[in-house]
């Protein structure tokens, strides 16, 4: 009879499964999963509730206002189908519109609507919500060198 493992088991160091301590990859997930919970809060919060976390792969920075579809799935790295899946979803319930491409009638281009900006401000204000606790957490020069960090090594990609 086969033991159950805790997930904890999975991330504890020294575990049944342990590969070491985390490395970078699961660092910078960590917080980011703390980011998505809060934006995710906020929004239904606010009257959002119909949104999801895979809707918000559409909507994070830099958002989706005037990009084709295809531009988004290679953004995101996402396959053109799921993306046109989630778009539709987001269009069915008002947050943003595919409309003609100006320059190639072939093409549509994305536009938020009144609702899809609504929500695209809540999520930054959620995000700016959790910049604000983490400086007060690593103190403004710990958080502005934090910052300046991920800039930079955004830079480099």
């Amino acid at each position: 009879m086969a033991t159950e493992q805790k997930s904890s088991d999975f991330t504890q160091v020294g575990g049944p499964q342990s590969f070491g301590p985390p490395l970078i990859g699961a660092l910078l997930r960590m917080p980011w999963e703390q980011v998505l919970r809060r934006m995710l809060a906020r929004l239904h919060e606010r009257g959002f509730d119909d949104l999801d976390e895979p809707h918000l792969n559409l909507l994070l920075y830099p958002g989706p206002q005037g990009a084709r579809p295809s531009e988004l799935a290679a953004r995101r790295g996402m396959s053109k189908q799921a993306v046109n899946y989630l778009l539709g979803e987001l269009e069915r319930l008002g947050y943003l519109e595919r409309r003609a491409d100006p320059d190639d009638g072939r093409s549509k281009r994305v536009a938020l609507t009144p609702r899809g900006e609504r929500a695209a401000y809540t999520i930054r204000d959620a995000v700016r919500g959790t910049e604000q606790d983490w400086e007060k957490q690593l103190g403004k020069r710990r958080f502005a060198q934090l910052r300046s960090l991920l800039l930079e090594l955004n830079e480099l990609a």
